[in-house]
């Protein structure tokens, strides 16, 4: 008797939770209908957009289960505990571009809270890879905490770095921002008009709209303070460019990083943390040079990933999503822990994937 196509991609689920488990971590089982006020900050703006909100049942507004890592992180730094490992399958739902692609489908997926940084990194992808290898997926990894590095390097303001930062994942905001503060995109000329008036309220009409007369003028002096800053030097911007359109097996790009932290020394730190995880992964078998580095890859996954990312993806299926996505997250365990965060790295395989390529 055949299965059907759900029941198959469900015992696929938890075969692959099976040898989570056997790997030593601990089920858990998030809620299918999660409380959506601060999560949805936490997801970053494509999620936002994908999410199932609905009236929640404590009056405020609740979601359908867009991802796992989030309440995962959640439940551990209610508990804490160092290290720590867990598995999970079960159904997310996103809303899609493509009406083709299914809104709820399944994933299975396995966290590592604490242990070194680069051992726990070649752990997860070590064991992430081992279940899709037979489907022979082309690699890609990357860091965002490189780009991260370099933007907090930079010779400017802090509220310029801080705006760099906050668009980090968003890879067209970013670039006017840079094109802006590097002076290659020339302010426009009404709103140097506005800038440069003694008394920029002088000839408005009646206070109308949600803002207060108070916060239009603190948002003029922090454009004036800004049209005011010196332009971002041409060398950084030119590295950040260099980062950006790195793509090499990981070993030629770590040199390559090597040679613009001369330069940038602020990425020096997180370049390091790649030559050892490097090292991590090439003790268990896996050889930098199999592995593609790309210095923009993670900007477009999720945001909360600031470190060590990667993607698995069938060659030969374009059609289909990434078989399996993780990353490091440091950031993420400090923000739902009150700011006393830990290290924490995690992966998700798609069962389905994995199905429609072997299909």
């Amino acid at each position: 008797m055949t299965l059907p196509p759900k029941a198959t991609e469900r015992a696929e689920a938890e075969r692959l939770l099976a040898l989570f488990l056997d790997h030593g971590a601990e089920r858990v089982e998030p809620d299918l209908l999660l409380p959506a006020d601060t999560l949805l900050d936490l997801y970053g703006e494509d999620i936002r957009a994908r999410a199932f909100v609905t009236p929640g049942p404590d009056g405020g507004e609740a979601m359908l289960r867009p991802d796992f890592t989030v309440p995962v992180v959640q439940w551990h730094m209610a508990r804490r505990g160092d290290p720590a490992r867990y598995a999970y399958a079960g159904s997310i739902f996103r809303r899609q571009p493509d009406p083709s692609r299914p809104h709820e489908y399944l994933q299975a997926g396995f966290e590592l809270f604490g242990h070194d940084a680069a051992e726990a990194d070649a752990e997860v992808f070590d064991l992430i890879h081992a279940q899709v290898a037979h489907l022979r997926p082309r690699i890609v990894t990357g860091d965002t905490g490189i780009l991260t590095a370099a933007v907090m390097g930079l010779e400017t303001t802090a509220d310029r770095r801080n705006a760099l930062l906050r668009h980090i994942w968003r890879p067209l905001r970013f670039r006017a921002l840079l094109d802006r503060f590097s002076g290659k995109t020339p302010v426009a000329p009404a709103r140097a008009d506005l800038l440069a008036a003694a008394d920029p309220f002088a000839e408005a009409g009646p206070e109308i709209g949600l803002r207060s007369r108070t916060e239009v003028e603190t948002r003029l002096a922090a454009l004036r303070a800004d049209a005011a800053a010196p332009p971002l030097a041409a060398r950084d911007v030119a590295l950040i460019d260099d980062i950006l359109s790195l793509s090499a097996p990981s070993d030629a790009a770590l040199e390559r990083l090597r040679d613009i932290a001369v330069d940038l020394p602020a990425i020096t730190p997180a370049t390091d943390g790649l030559a050892r995880r490097l090292d991590a992964l090439d003790a268990r078998g896996i050889a930098p040079a199999r592995l593609r580095f790309e210095g923009s890859h993670g900007r477009s996954t999720m945001e909360y990933y600031d470190g060590f990312v990667f993607t698995l993806s069938l060659p030969d299926r374009p059609d289909l999503p990434p078989v399996a996505t993780g990353g490091r997250y440091d950031a993420l365990t400090r923000a739902l822990g009150g700011g006393d965060g830990m290290r924490a790295v995690g992966g998700v395989i798609r069962p389905g994937v994995i199905l429609e390529g072997t299909a």
